[in-house]
């Protein structure tokens, strides 16, 4: 559906330019959600806003639906972007106009008629589960109301593609989850292919079905939500991961010597977590009984990522050293990643 090839974005004339996109070139399939992830600075929202060319790329070429839009007319550009819906982080509402109103405004000048215009907006309210304020003002509506209005407004030409640029980032938790299950919703029911923007890899771990992460203007990595949350190659995306997961609090808790992760001799501290969808059997449980070892759970941290479990557990391993490294070995041949967080065994 959406074909960067080498886009580059620079800003300013002279020396003291800056190159804000850097190179990209990425697909992004038909009927999929697409995250595109970064820390402030990353690129990645002047990145999709090349995508409807509300940012024309300093080099290289943009296809959506096998169109060209980057040698497209000014005249030929408009009636594209009528295929590319966008929604924002602040809604863009306009004060003086009526939910209903809003989600109208686009529709002005697509040879409706006021009837059909009517009927075509009251659908889409009813859609985003927001009919019964179509006489409200924005002023008069929460974060989440706002943008299932924007949301409606976005869909009012029928996209093919929904851009979202930091959707959610003014949003509470709660009406985050509510947003992104609409978004979901929107994509199953009508096909619709949507981008994610975010700096949450908590919205991508949520919703997209893959992810590029972007630093310093460039795609450092990008890959299937699961194998970039199972197996981070770059530091950003360590770092990223690291921020949804509760494994990394045993560094804090070795750092400061607390009584729950202090070890005997001969006990070492592992992380085991999932690195490929397929793992499915009771880990913990039969390398207890098959090793005669005991498991100690420090903490766990597992979540369903593209209907499978991601994430792992600490534990402190206790029992004869060869047992250990037999188990260690064991899980490993199963597709589990262990690392060794601290070591209390003898060398011999």
């Amino acid at each position: 559906m959406i074909e960067l090839t080498n886009i580059s974005k620079t800003f300013g004339p002279g020396p003291g330019q800056v190159e804000a996109v850097k190179d990209v070139t990425l697909s992004i399939e038909k009927g999929k959600i697409f995250g595109i992830i970064g820390f402030s600075g990353a690129g990645k929202s002047t990145l999709v806003r090349c995508i409807n060319l509300l940012e024309s790329p300093t080099k290289g070429t943009v296809v959506v639906d096998r169109q060209e839009l980057t040698s497209l007319s000014s005249k030929e550009l408009r009636a594209a972007r009528k295929r590319i819906g966008m929604i924002f982080q602040h809604f863009n509402l306009m004060r003086s106009r009526t939910v209903f109103g809003n989600v109208a405004y686009p529709l002005h000048g697509s040879g409706l008629s006021k009837k059909d215009i009517a009927k075509k907006v009251r659908s889409l309210l009813r859609l985003v589960d927001i009919a019964e304020k179509e006489k409200a003002y924005p002023s008069q509506l929460s974060g989440g109301q706002k943008q299932r209005v924007a949301i409606a407004r976005a869909l009012a030409n029928d996209p093919k593609v929904l851009l979202c640029d930091e959707a959610t980032s003014a949003l509470d938790p709660q009406t985050t989850n509510a947003i992104l299950h609409l978004l979901k919703r929107l994509n199953e029911q009508m096909g619709i292919t949507v981008v994610v923007i975010t700096h949450e890899m908590a919205v991508v771990k949520e919703i997209c079905d893959r992810v590029a992460v972007m630093e310093k203007g460039q795609v450092v990595e990008e890959g299937e939500v699961f194998s970039i949350f199972a197996n981070p190659c770059q530091p950003v995306t360590k770092d990223f991961i690291r921020t949804t997961s509760n494994l990394q609090k045993i560094d804090e808790l070795l750092k400061y010597n607390s009584p729950v992760a202090q070890l005997k001799p001969g006990e070492l501290i592992v992380k085991l977590f999932y690195v490929q969808k397929n793992v499915s059997e009771p880990l913990i449980s039969t390398v207890s009984r098959k090793f005669d070892l005991d498991l100690n759970i420090i903490f766990s941290d597992i979540e369903i990522v593209q209907n499978a479990p991601i994430g792992g557990t600490v534990a402190i391993i206790s029992g004869e050293q060869r047992q250990i490294e037999k188990a260690m070995e064991y899980l490993i041949e199963k597709n589990v990643g262990v690392e060794v967080i601290a070591d209390a065994r003898v060398s011999e």
